[in-house]
């Protein structure tokens, strides 16, 4: 079920994840130019609206249907997403998201029924003709039935938000928020359901609070600091490393592994996050636009220029919270810190819950066979990937090992000529299913794991 809802989240942050480009253009230009702006400027201030309404929707659904459908969905999903976005007056970022794939989704099943009887010659004139009626079709469709189901979403969610903004409630988010970012589920939650909303509250207060509750780096930043007072092992030593990549890099999922070895820590995350929310919440602070990464240099670019006190206080009001909960844990009811044993006995229960262990050993095919590609796999492939793709190609360089492409990937799209795989341990079901042929090699800690230097060691014996 956790797969299952892991997958699910990413198909969702992987329509938007792909176009965060586009949208800080929008925040930087809605930051700005609008009238309570650090430059107002009428003329400039016009792209805002339609940005948020036409270009951003259009960009979502033309993702979320290349995903499913190659160029063909991409460019019917685009069409089709024209109805709702036609048909609303709010940004259509959740239509978008629904008619985008489902579009894709009908003209693949188009494709294939007639794949074989189109007569030679003819296949431009049916590609093109199909996508076109259908598009045509789809478009009226999407703006008669589509539209007025996602405006009674964006009511129900609205009188939700509203019903916690109003009893002061928003701080309570984080009791959902965080336990789900430990579960590698923070980009399908930042980008497929606190965006969308934060973007429509954007239009109408200029800020939104959205894109703060789970960017907020101040929550994890205690916890590391923590491990670096009380913790042990290999944790210990880790941590203040991960503090500068958490904090400054905006990589969240360097602290997940952290809460993983200990999961009492996680009510310090939750602690924290209530804390920071609250004192956002307290100074009217907000983003206007989504923060990626996560990182506190993001954070203020993308502020609303009179958010910036409130901002830091409370990222520093959740770290504080954070770190004062999880010191007594770490003191008095902590384990040894090191990561690997975590990780070791994590594979134990794995194996004693299945029957089996999911062996990230090599075959023997594969201990003889020369690698030539490596891919590091994350949930949404830029961030901790990307982090563990350079740490393995300096030590393959540093080892005089030539020859082999060391790549970042999402973790539910690794290329099929990738030979060996790296992961998170919490990602291996989905690495497998990925690409079940490829070795792969399951690890807790993205800086210092030992893992690197042992497959290094076999990449020496088959390279060299």
């Amino acid at each position: 079920m956790k797969e299952k809802v892991q997958s699910f989240g990413r198909f969702l942050s992987g329509m938007v994840m792909p176009n965060i480009g586009a949208f800080i253009a929008w925040g930087l230009i809605t930051a700005l130019f609008i009238d309570t702006g650090w430059l107002p400027n009428a003329r400039f201030a016009q792209l805002v609206g339609p940005m948020s309404s036409m270009l951003l929707p259009l960009m979502i659904a033309y993702t979320g249907g290349e995903a499913v459908a190659g160029k063909r969905g991409g460019v019917i999903g685009a069409i089709a997403s024209m109805g709702v976005i036609v048909g609303s007056d709010v940004p259509m970022f959740i239509g978008a998201m629904i008619v985008g794939p489902l579009a894709a989704w009908i003209i693949k099943k188009f494709d294939k029924a007639v794949e074989g009887h189109i007569p030679a010659g003819f296949e431009m004139l049916v590609n093109n003709f199909s996508i076109g009626i259908i598009g045509a079709v789809l478009v009226l469709l999407s703006m008669l039935g589509i539209t007025p189901l996602v405006e009674f979403l964006n009511q129900v969610m609205s009188a939700g938000v509203g019903f916690l903004v109003d009893h002061a409630l928003l701080p309570l988010t984080s009791i959902f928020i965080e336990p789900a970012k430990v579960l590698f589920l923070n980009n399908a939650i930042n980008h497929g359901i606190l965006s969308p909303m934060g973007i429509q509250q954007v239009e109408e207060a200029g800020k939104s609070i959205f894109f703060l509750l789970e960017a907020n780096p101040g929550p994890g930043l205690g916890v590391l600091l923590a491990y670096c007072i009380a913790g042990k092992g290999s944790a210990k030593s880790s941590a203040p490393g991960a503090v500068i990549i958490h904090f400054l890099g905006g990589i969240h999922e360097i602290y997940f592994p952290y809460i993983l070895m200990n999961p009492l820590l996680i009510l310090a995350v939750m602690a924290g996050g209530a804390a920071g929310t609250f004192i956002f919440s307290l100074f009217h602070v907000g983003l206007t636009s989504p923060a990626s990464p996560g990182s506190i240099i993001a954070i203020l670019g993308m502020a609303e220029r009179h958010s910036y006190l409130g901002l830091i206080i409370g990222v520093l009001a959740a770290a504080a919270v954070s770190f004062l909960v999880s010191l007594p844990i770490l003191k008095f009811m902590g384990k040894d810190g090191s990561l690997e044993e975590a990780q070791a006995k994590k594979d134990a229960m794995k194996r004693q819950a299945k029957g089996s262990a999911v062996s990230t050993e090599p075959s023997a095919d594969t201990r003889t066979e020369k690698i030539s590609k490596i891919a590091f796999a994350c949930d949404a492939g830029m961030g901790s990937s990307a982090m563990g793709a350079t740490v393995l190609k300096k030590k393959i360089a540093a080892a005089g090992i030539e020859g082999i492409e060391v790549i970042h990937t999402p973790v539910s799209s690794i290329p099929s000529d990738v030979q060996i795989v790296v992961t998170h341990q919490e990602l291996g079901e989905r690495a497998a299913h990925s690409n079940p042929n490829a070795r792969r090699i399951l690890i807790t800690n993205f800086m210092a794991a030992p893992e690197y230097d042992i497959l290094v060691e076999d990449l020496k014996k088959t390279n060299l």
